[in-house]
């Protein structure tokens, strides 16, 4: 039987430990048949580590999506592993103590500037970056937390989220004409890394499981990682610009 995603080529960000959304979606996308190629910030050891976990190991390319250098030098480095991309995975989030759980009006612009640069402006600079591989039909897919409204603690992670909600849009529309698709999933709470470094994020995943109706496991990042990689395949041709919720049917909740 041929998987959803066999002879794809993807390029996968954000991998740190194997309770990530990004391993879990590099590892339903090799057991799909793609051909994954990582990428790794300030731990490149670490992350070399974790792909010797997955299916089959991925190769690690190093990049900081503050570092124009390095962008610019993506797509070469790229090339070294894949001749081409249909898919991109962009699973980056940072946001300096200041901007989570602490005095929301207090932040310094400073730190609220690289949140944004970091958390939002960081999928066009990716998807920029890559651009010279991407060819009709391939996928640009961003990890999200739904940012329509405000949520303990969150901040403003919150809103560089909001940010990357646009961002994803206004991609969508530039690249359209390319055949590009540009699509965001919002994924419930899961116990990443991320999540742990975030005051009162316990709240959320301590009742999302109570209130989702198909229920929420915080363990479990695989059904995020499946629908990433159903955006990532040919089977949503004409989706872009699109927020695919995938937390168990909490959104469609109200108070």
């Amino acid at each position: 039987m041929t998987g959803l995603l066999e002879g794809k080529r993807i390029l996968i960000t954000g991998v740190i430990t194997d309770s990530s959304i990004a391993f879990h979606t590099a590892k339903v996308a090799q057991e799909q048949g793609a051909q994954v190629v990582l990428t790794g910030f300030g731990r490149l050891k670490l992350v070399e580590r974790i792909a010797g976990r997955l299916p089959h190991k991925a190769p690690v390319i190093e990049l900081d999506v503050t570092n124009e250098e390095q962008l610019a030098g993506l797509a070469d480095s790229v090339a070294e592993y894949v001749d081409g991309l249909d898919g991109v995975v962009h699973s980056i989030g940072y946001a300096p103590e200041s901007c989570l759980g602490a005095d929301f009006m207090a932040a310094p612009w400073e730190d609220v500037s690289n949140a944004l640069q970091i958390s939002a402006y960081s999928l066009n600079s990716l998807t920029r970056a890559c651009l010279p591989l991407l060819g009709e039909g391939s996928s640009v897919v961003g990890m999200d937390f739904d940012a329509r409204v405000a949520w303990p603690a969150y901040d403003w992670m919150g809103v560089a989220k909001a940010a990357l909600e646009s961002t994803s849009r206004y991609l969508a529309r530039e690249l359209g004409p390319r055949g590009v698709r540009v699509n965001l999933v919002s994924a419930g709470p899961v116990r990443t890394m991320a999540a742990k470094s975030i005051p009162g994020f316990q709240q959320l995943e301590d009742t999302w499981g109570e209130r989702a109706p198909l229920g929420w496991d915080v363990e479990d990042p695989e059904p995020v990682g499946r629908t990433v990689c159903t955006v990532l395949s040919d089977w949503l041709p004409k989706t872009t610009g699109s927020m695919i919720m995938t937390d168990g049917g909490f959104h469609a909740l109200g108070a």
